[in-house]
């Protein structure tokens, strides 16, 4: 087998009480819902390893509407694009350090566990990873994917092309990219640097319309041949100076008119669109970047917009997150996700 779904841990439990758990910087084994517990404390003291369920991998959620964790535990993409490896242990890293924050309205949350890539087989994990991911879609669930490298993104969306072909739907999808980084490649096979570039020739195919908006791009990240194909393919793009606190009304703005056009929204943030300082673990640090409170904002309004289907977090490498800082911040945002 080439590439598998694994369950997470089955191991999820309680800690001794004022014991702080696990936030996994090092991408470490061991248990992976595990946190804290307030015996004694008045209220509602759950965390999410209190709230979250295990389901067997390759499983779908069994209620309607519920937020599902899938992990895309594979870099083979990023190793490709000459890349920093790592990304492979971010899912299990994210989910150490999402278990201890506090559940507040979530009330229940699923987790169908990872899809894994053997070695160099990144085209087979992708299609696994598209399966899992229409599988949740099919049964009314939201996917949340953790990565994983970015070539994360040509599988999200072929499971949400598979869900939505599956019911003659054939409206228009915003791909919404925070990145650093256009990921418009065109050179053959498939890496983390080429999945919307994948995804504008599948559209094509299709007789689809490419409707590709990338918020966060780094001049200095991207050659000028980058940039002529996003404007070849007319891609909707932002720089990073442009991204910046004062400009969140108007890039709030600016979603909603490219919202306003389509029926469904798939959101897809490569972390290494925030500046270096606060994520440092990614296999390209931004000297820039886009602040967090810009992008947090950012995927809350999607999130709340009500055409969200599905969504993604790629690049977080623990290897590279000595302090654990680029977790905490990767599990904050699929916080907002959930």
């Amino acid at each position: 087998m080439a590439t598998q779904l694994k369950p997470v841990s089955g191991n999820r439990q309680d800690a001794p009480q004022g014991m702080q758990g696990s936030n996994g910087s090092n991408g470490s084994n061991g248990p992976v819902w595990h946190g804290r517990t307030d015996t004694g404390e008045r209220g509602d003291t759950r965390r999410l390893f209190n709230v979250v369920r295990e389901i067997d991998a390759g499983a779908a959620a069994p209620e309607r509407g519920t937020p599902v964790l899938l992990g895309f535990a594979c870099d083979a993409g990023v190793k490709r694009n000459q890349g920093r490896i790592g990304a492979a242990e971010g899912p299990q890293a994210i989910r150490r350090a999402l278990a201890n924050l506090p559940a507040h309205d979530i009330a229940a949350l699923y987790d169908a566990g990872d899809v894994t890539c053997d070695g160099d087989a990144l085209e087979v994990a992708q299609q696994a990873l598209a399966a899992a991911v229409r599988r949740q879609l099919d049964v009314g669930a939201q996917p949340v994917v953790l990565g994983g490298g970015h070539e994360i993104a040509w599988g999200t969306w072929q499971g949400l092309r598979a869900h939505l072909d599956a019911q003659g739907d054939r409206s228009r999808v915003l791909i919404l990219n925070l990145d650093a980084h256009f990921d418009l490649r065109t050179a053959r096979p498939g890496t983390s640097g080429t999945p919307f570039d994948q995804i504008a020739q599948a559209c094509e195919s299709a007789g689809l319309p490419f409707d590709y908006a990338c918020l966060g791009v780094s001049r200095l990240s991207n050659t000028a041949s980058l940039f002529e194909r996003a404007h070849a393919l007319k891609v909707t793009y932002v720089e990073d100076t442009e991204m910046q606190d004062r400009h969140l009304e108007a890039r709030l703005a600016q979603i909603d008119a490219l919202m306003a056009d389509v029926s469904h929204v798939y959101l897809t943030i490569d972390l290494d669109v925030l500046p270096a300082p606060v994520m440092p673990g990614v296999s390209a640090p931004a000297a820039y970047g886009v602040p967090m409170p810009v992008v947090e904002a950012i995927v809350t309004h999607v999130r709340r917009s009500g055409k969200l289907r599905v969504a993604d977090l790629a690049e977080y490498n623990p290897r590279f997150d000595a302090q654990g800082t680029g977790a905490r911040v990767a599990a904050r945002l699929a916080y907002r996700l959930l």
